[in-house]
């Protein structure tokens, strides 16, 4: 951890790092805005970099009023956030991460930031963490006190994580398929009788829904052709009205 005048370098990426702009890594992916801020890399990530940063400390990035915002829980773990004012957002109080400055001609009774000169409630002094850390380092020269020990960090488990599939996995899939995992290739015969039989050796029969995959075991034989189309669709019987009374 730096001590001494100098900020620590996380703090560095949250000052100067880019959030909610698309992801190069993932521009073709859906909801690749980045939005979460690796503290151990120093840079900004979106959702679906999270599996490659999983051991790494994490915090999210969200927008108030067009300034990033970071929440007062996460931000309490890594720095003293005493004196900052806070806001709500979503039953969840965050605190601005950069200067908001804003010029007044004529300042009336109450108090006001140290930095921005922005009206504030009792008893806060800073609007902002940048705020607070250019005033601590302009007066007291040293942020160390400020900074607390964080070994681990991890988002929120309400935060949505993309599951993507890799390109060794099958792309095709729909949230309603049925995957058939065989060793050997369909073949199809046909008979003296003009039937055709269709031999199939299944190791796995994965079902996928909505709530998950369901995976079952399913021994090989000969399956016909009737008796496949049977078990897989079966069609319902025609409706009949009721009578009229």
């Amino acid at each position: 951890m730096d001590t001494g005048i100098q900020k620590p370098a996380w703090l560095e990426a949250l000052y100067t790092q880019k959030f909610f702009v698309p992801c190069s890594i993932h521009e073709n992916a859906k909801k690749n805005e980045k939005n979460i801020c690796c503290l151990d890399c120093c840079t900004s990530i979106c959702p679906h970099c999270v599996h490659s940063h999983r051991f790494h400390r994490l915090v999210q990035v969200r927008r108030y009023v067009y300034h990033d915002v970071v929440r007062l829980e996460d931000l309490e773990k890594l720095i003293d956030c005493s004196n900052v004012q806070a806001y709500t957002i979503n039953s969840a109080k965050v605190v601005f991460i950069k200067k908001r400055p804003q010029n007044r001609q004529f300042k009336g009774s109450g108090n006001y930031c140290t930095s921005c000169d922005r009206s504030l409630q009792e008893p806060y002094i800073h609007c902002s963490l940048g705020c607070k850390v250019d005033f601590v380092l302009k007066h007291y020269k040293d942020l160390s006190p400020c900074l607390r020990q964080c070994n681990t960090l991890q988002l929120s488990p309400d935060f949505f994580i993309p599951q993507d599939i890799g390109d060794d996995e099958m792309t095709n899939e729909t949230p309603h398929s049925t995957i058939l995992d065989c060793e050997e290739p369909m073949s199809w015969s046909s008979g003296s009788s003009g039937s055709e039989n269709m031999s199939m050796a299944c190791t796995d029969f994965v079902r996928k829904k909505r709530s998950g995959l369901y995976v079952c075991g399913r021994s090989a034989n000969k399956v016909s052709e009737e008796d496949m189309a049977t078990s897989i669709s079966r069609r319902k019987g025609i409706p009949h009205r009721s009578p009229l009374c």
